[in-house]
């Protein structure tokens, strides 16, 4: 929540129009405000925070809709995924001293 110097809040459409001007005159393409809010997410999923923490950072009450909203944004989160999980299997199979083909 935005608020003023006394406290009150401020308008959402005060808001929007202000921050419209502020994009406009950085020379950047258009965003939405809302869309910093996506973007911090699908950030901080890729920093590998813990879906249960973004969860709560955007103030969501199902952890499912974070999960459907967000976890497929990024596909080196998902590469990332999957060499992690490869290397766990390589690591263990090597620890039982057996060596996979592949």
């Amino acid at each position: 929540m935005f608020t003023t110097v006394d406290g009150a809040p401020l308008r959402p459409d005060y808001l929007t129009g202000r921050f419209r001007r502020l994009v406009a005159a950085s020379g950047q393409p258009p965003i939405r405000l809302h869309d910093l809010r996506h973007g911090a997410a699908t950030l901080a999923l890729a920093a590998r925070t813990d879906l249960k923490v973004v969860q709560a950072m955007l103030g969501h009450a199902s952890i499912v809709l974070t999960a459907d909203t967000y976890v497929s944004v990024l596909p080196e989160v998902a590469h990332e995924a999957a060499r992690e999980t490869a290397r766990l299997v390589l690591n263990a199979a090597s620890a039982l001293g057996r060596q996979l083909s592949g």
